[in-house]
């Protein structure tokens, strides 16, 4: 989802406004009618962009909102956070590299989601005979290992290459070279997810 005030989904129409009230009652201003955290999770699944705002103090909290989302989620038992993705996570809160990490996860994130029609229709086309698990499943780790590799690509925590929490940066050099390295995993990815639907 885009930023507040940015969006470009709802066919181009303005965000709809949700307000938080003190109660932790959620207001949908469009359908004048009290809405949960699980309306607003089937509102992003359904790519209908809103924009949550402190009804008291007029403050944006769609970030914090989507956040509670998102644990609402895990503790329903859909974990797609590994543990160490969320440590690393946690790890760069503060640190001096936290400003490049936004921008390495949103491209990642579109690249998986701009390949999810090719991901479904592959499984369709093969519903009918072996379904491929070892294909899809090998596909989602490396998913996942990608990340992770990005996240200790500008770890605020270096192993053995330095001390722990060490929060100094790495030479600017070093830094391109990531984004290079991250770049080609990404353009690999890509490939893969095409050969098998052409396949």
């Amino acid at each position: 989802m885009s930023e507040a005030g940015t969006s470009t989904t709802n066919g181009g129409k303005a965000p709809i406004t949700i307000k938080k009230y003190a109660n932790r009652r959620l207001y949908n201003t469009a359908t004048s009618s009290y809405v949960t955290l699980d309306n607003l999770s089937q509102m992003v699944k359904e790519d209908i962009d809103f924009v949550v705002f402190d009804a008291k103090s007029g403050d944006d909290i769609t970030r914090q909102v989507l956040t509670q989302i998102i644990v609402e989620e895990e503790s329903k038992g859909q974990n797609l956070l590994p543990i160490s993705f969320l440590r690393q996570l946690i790890g760069f809160y503060g640190d001096n590299m936290q400003w490049l990490l936004p921008s390495y996860l949103e491209s990642a994130m579109k690249t998986f989601t701009g390949n999810q029609d090719k991901m479904r229709s592959y499984l369709q086309d093969a519903f009918g005979g072996l379904f491929p698990f070892g294909s899809f499943d090998q596909m989602s780790k490396q998913n996942i290992a990608m990340i992770e590799r990005a996240m200790k690509m500008f770890s605020p925590f270096p192993g053995a290459s330095g001390m722990p929490g060490t929060t100094e940066s790495p030479p600017a050099a070093g830094e391109e070279a990531g984004v290079a390295d991250l770049k080609r995993q990404l353009d690999a990815l890509q490939q893969q997810i095409e050969r098998l639907g052409k396949s």
